[in-house]
């Protein structure tokens, strides 16, 4: 921590005196370059807070990847050159006029040329360290902070843009605390150093200093795109006419040109067949009229399969688990959970998933003979879309609610007996809940799902239908 401190000291007091010693030098001149406006913008208020962000930071990024060593450092050294290239043009806009947009392309080729990199890295066989590489490579899509020029750019505000970028590469260091919890605190390290580079530190950067976007030099030099090489100028005309006439006309003319010359030739019917009256339709003999049903049928069309998307298992965020397109898969298990996180279940069938702990919702959607073995739920359980469901509670859930869903079997637990159970357009619905006996059978309830209205006393009263039999 000292040795830290120190190093920070004496990186302050060279700054000083680089800017005591620029004091007594020549001035910056409006719309020039050079080196001293590039010393100028160096000692800028910004240029110097984000090598101070850079310090911080990128410091403590550098030591956690070395903890680990392999491709996780060799990320790291991107991240670390993404951001000292970012400086540098932060350097170049202070004595820059706002670029078009083809200038703004090569302002921002050196940042572009990093990012590939790095996406080069991540990319090809997937190694130990994907979740790593994808969370430093989605990271570095918030230095695109500086390319906002405006609402029309297309682009959000550069504070926002910065937090919905760590927000993707979040995704990722998740994975990366669940993978290693409890087995290396090293990868834990570097995660968090990696966030606080990003969260607070850019966003805080940015807040500060460029909240509206890059601030540019109206009055500096204007930043152009490089230009193409000048073509060579054409040949003459005149040596053309010849050879191009001869080159038309050896050529056939087609598509519309064709149509066009030949009217205008006025020649426009010679290329007709004529028609005879054998060939008339009025008295041909092997047209009867009568349309067929096979031909009906050959021209109806096949009916598309419906389309399943890929599965999925995983969590997103840090907030939703996602079980999505599960098939015939009765091992599925949700083990590290909290009380923050909900559970979406879509398009699954004849599976069966495990849910141990405590959440705050679980939603099953739109899925077929699945069954769902959960221990606690905070706010509800909602089955919604389904046919065949099996729903297990070996914990307390507040609300159970069924929602146009043909089939769905609720085991309740002494725990869960006070839960409150609402159904919609629904069907087959059976409650089973425990016997009065320790080891006594469950209880079959069957919820009705026939009513009797009865208009009494200026209202409506409904009651549900019972059925005796002889």
């Amino acid at each position: 921590m000292e040795e830290k401190l120190i190093q920070r000291l004496e990186s302050a007091v060279s700054r000083l005196e680089a800017l005591s010693a620029g004091s007594n030098g020549g001035a910056f001149t409006a719309g020039g370059g050079g080196s001293g406006s590039d010393d100028t913008a160096a000692r800028g208020p910004s240029v110097v807070a984000f090598g101070d962000l850079m310090d911080e930071h990128i410091t403590k990024l550098s030591a956690a990847a070395e903890a680990i060593g392999d491709q996780v450092m060799d990320i790291s050294n991107i991240v670390k050159e993404a951001f000292t290239v970012q400086k540098e043009l932060l350097i170049t806009l202070k004595h820059t006029q706002k670029p078009d947009p083809q200038g703004m392309a090569e302002f921002l080729k050196p940042m572009n040329e990093i990012i590939q990199k790095a996406n080069t890295m991540a990319e090809g066989k997937r190694t130990d360290f994907f979740n790593h590489l994808k969370a430093a490579v989605d990271s570095l899509s918030a230095l695109a902070w500086i390319a906002y020029t405006g609402k029309e750019c297309g682009m959000s505000m550069p504070i926002a843009h910065v937090e919905d970028s760590w927000q993707m590469a979040e995704f990722y260091s998740n994975k990366v605390l669940v993978e290693y919890k409890n087995k290396d605190p090293n990868h834990a390290e570097w995660v968090k150093a990696l966030k606080e580079l990003y969260v607070p530190g850019l966003r805080d950067y940015v807040k500060e200093f460029h909240p509206l976007g890059p601030v540019w030099n109206p009055t500096g030099k204007v930043f152009a795109a490089s230009k193409a090489p000048t073509a060579a100028p054409p040949p003459p005309r005149a040596s053309l006419s010849s050879e191009t006439s001869k080159a038309s006309s050896s050529k056939p003319t087609v598509g519309m040109s064709a149509v066009f010359q030949q009217i205008s030739s006025g020649d426009i019917t010679s290329g007709l067949k004529k028609v005879t009256d054998d060939m008339k339709a009025k008295n041909r003999t092997d047209r009867s009229g009568v349309v067929a049903t096979t031909e009906k049928e050959s021209h109806a069309a096949p009916k598309a399969a419906p389309k399943v998307g890929p599965p999925k298992f995983e969590l997103q965020m840090g907030r939703k688990w996602v079980v999505e397109n599960q098939i015939e898969n009765k091992s599925l298990v949700i083990e590290d959970c909290d009380a923050k996180q909900s559970v979406y279940v879509y398009g699954c069938k004849n599976s069966v998933l495990q849910i141990q702990g405590k959440v705050n919702n679980i939603t099953v959607d739109k899925c077929i003979k699945m069954g769902v073995v959960f221990q606690d739920v905070v706010a509800a359980f909602e089955v919604v879309n389904c046919s065949s469901i099996e729903v297990q509670s070996q914990g307390s859930a507040p609300t159970i609610s069924v929602d146009n869903t043909g089939g769905c079997q609720i085991y309740l637990s002494k725990n869960s007996l006070e839960t409150s159970i609402s159904t919609a357009k629904s069907s087959e619905i059976n409650i089973m809940v425990p016997g009065a006996e320790p080891d006594g059978d469950w209880v079959e309830h069957a919820l009705p799902q026939q009513y009797i209205h009865v208009f009494k006393d200026g209202r409506f009263e409904t009651t549900s239908a019972s059925h005796s039999g002889a």
